[in-house]
């Protein structure tokens, strides 16, 4: 793996929750343009680590490398500079009920005061276009679908142009036509951006869609890694039963 192609390194981590034990030793790297889902039964430490991986959560131990930079000797400052190039897609999609799709599109750019009004305009309809909602600009959040609501989060993560995106079970409580829509989009930000993508799931369809790879954790460790055939095809029982 290229050293100066990898976009976050998590190396010896440790993270307890009283004398629960959640992340033990876990190391990965992602790389440019690659899309890395992880698996594990609930509560194996897959929400954790990607909280980590922004400074949501502090480690007991081990270090975190993001786009060249270790975040826990960051200053708040350079903290934050730093998450404004890493794209979260929370599994509510997260959008301010009270605003319409334009206004939850345009809110931080606006509050940034970087650009002018015309030109975070015309970035809102560039985002919604990528995920085919321009028709849906107006509405409320009230008035969209589970899936509509997934891809007008994913809409507000693309427009700051982030160099990782983290996807927390971006899937969850959609039907299966939907989720593959969902699955073959996260496909498509990934080509048309060359994004490294984190994709945190229980879905295996969309694990099948998505990834370049994929490692499963168990007891807070990376118990295999390898890519969906390989896994699939383990041996291995408790592997196989992700997949059967």
């Amino acid at each position: 793996m290229n050293k100066e192609k990898i976009k976050a390194e998590v190396q010896h981590l440790n993270k307890s929750f009283g004398n629960n034990m959640v992340l033990d030793d876990m190391c990965i790297k992602i790389s440019e343009g690659e899309n890395l889902v992880v698996l594990g039964k609930s509560g194996s430490g897959k929400s954790v680590l990607i909280k980590c991986l922004v400074g949501l959560i502090e480690p007991d131990e081990g270090e975190i490398i993001l786009l060249g930079e270790n975040i826990y000797g960051l200053e708040n400052e350079k903290l934050n500079a730093l998450r404004k190039k890493v794209g979260f897609l929370f599994q509510s999609a997260a959008l301010y009920d009270s605003k319409s799709v334009r206004e939850n599109l345009a809110f931080h750019l606006r509050d940034l005061k970087t650009k002018s009004i015309e030109d975070i305009d015309e970035l809102v309809i560039e985002a919604l276009k990528n995920v085919g909602l321009e028709e849906a600009i107006d509405k409320m959040p009230s008035e969209l679908s589970g899936g509509m609501r997934k891809r007008v989060g994913l809409a507000r993560t693309l427009m700051l142009k982030p160099e990782i995106i983290l996807y927390d079970e971006p899937t969850t409580g959609l039907d299966p036509i939907t989720s593959r829509e969902i699955s073959r989009l996260i496909l498509d930000v990934q080509k048309k951006y060359n994004t490294a993508s984190i994709i945190i799931t229980h879905d295996m369809e969309c694990a099948r869609i998505t990834a370049n790879r994929m490692i499963i954790i168990k007891d807070g460790k990376t118990y295999i890694e390898g890519t969906y055939k390989e896994l699939s095809e383990s041996k291995d029982e408790w592997v196989s039963s992700f997949f059967n």
